[in-house]
């Protein structure tokens, strides 16, 4: 009666309203997190699903491109994955060949390239196809067709092609030679060696408490997203930092970055050579993973 007199009825009436569509909207609000923090997710696998499937695709179109070329059927005598003293021994035969003048070609051809040079095209006749589908690659054959060959080197030259007495190979192209940097960048590690040939003379490498994937609670995806970008960046700039010290504490003369693909582009204004490898473990066992990985070549039996 008397919080009628006073008005305090229709009040409390309100409050009680207020309180009722409080509930509510609090109800939505966890409703709309639940909701965006499983469409975080399922995009998170969807994108890997599509990762798989672009790979899928590409191997479909190159088939099928095969297919309809002129060079239905061609295939490579061999492929084989080559490092260490397997490598160098492959190195070794080329460097021994020995042909008249103008008798042997080398020819870096890139991945860019429209078509091939046509110093390649002649040389290599209805088997140039190879060389295109083995690009970017430093391809070698001889006028008497007894070489026929692309290697893939983990540190490509720019383009080139040119006749001479015997083939054009700079080991450092190939095998690690001299004193260079290997970085290992990932968006939770990082690693760094300073070496003199094979052998590492400096080691530095760490961790970064950088999120993984979005779970269901806690903060929004967007937000999520922004402070896993931020984690990121902050680790790249101590991974900066990092390859500066290695650099000016060593005489290295060349640096290499390897890892993420996604993070690769952050290097390749200052890296004479990028690669995307998936090293695994503590920063020192992923730098050797690393290592191995990237001095690595693929070689193609034409």
């Amino acid at each position: 009666m008397l919080d009628q007199l006073l008005g305090r009825a229709e009040l409390k009436e309100r409050i009680a309203d207020l309180e009722d569509e409080k509930r509510h909207l609090e109800r939505q609000l966890e409703a709309e997190q639940e909701r965006r923090s499983e469409a975080a997710t399922a995009r998170q696998e969807a994108e890997q699903r599509v990762n798989r499937l672009e790979d899928r695709i590409e191997e479909l179109e190159d088939r099928v491109e095969r297919t309809e070329s002129d060079e239905a059927g061609l295939e490579f005598r061999g492929v084989e994955t080559v490092r260490g003293d397997r490598l160098a021994e492959v190195l070794s035969r080329l460097e021994s060949v020995e042909t008249d003048p103008e008798g042997a070609l080398t020819a870096m051809v890139g991945d860019g390239d429209a078509g091939l040079p046509d110093e390649v095209e002649d040389a290599f006749g209805d088997r140039a196809g190879l060389v295109a589908r083995a690009r970017p690659c430093l391809a070698v054959t001889d006028d008497a067709g007894l070489v026929s060959a692309a290697l893939v080197p983990p540190v490509a030259p720019d383009t080139f092609a040119e006749w001479s007495d015997g083939f054009r190979i700079d080991r450092e192209w190939f095998l690690p030679t001299g004193e260079f940097a290997l970085a290992l960048v990932r968006s939770d590690l990082f690693a760094v060696g300073t070496y003199d040939g094979r052998d590492r003379v400096a080691f530095e490498g760490f961790e970064s408490d950088v999120k993984g994937d979005h779970s269901k609670g806690g903060f929004s995806q967007g937000r999520f997203e922004r402070r896993r970008d931020a984690q990121i960046d902050e680790h790249l700039e101590k991974c900066e930092a990092a390859i500066d010290a290695a650099l000016a504490e060593s005489s290295a003369d060349r640096l290499f970055v390897v890892g993420q693909r996604t993070l690769l582009g952050e290097f390749e204004d200052r890296a004479d050579a990028t690669s995307a490898v998936d090293a695994t473990g503590d920063p020192e066992d992923a730098l050797s993973d690393a290592f191995r990985e990237f001095w690595t070549a693929r070689l193609h039996r034409i």
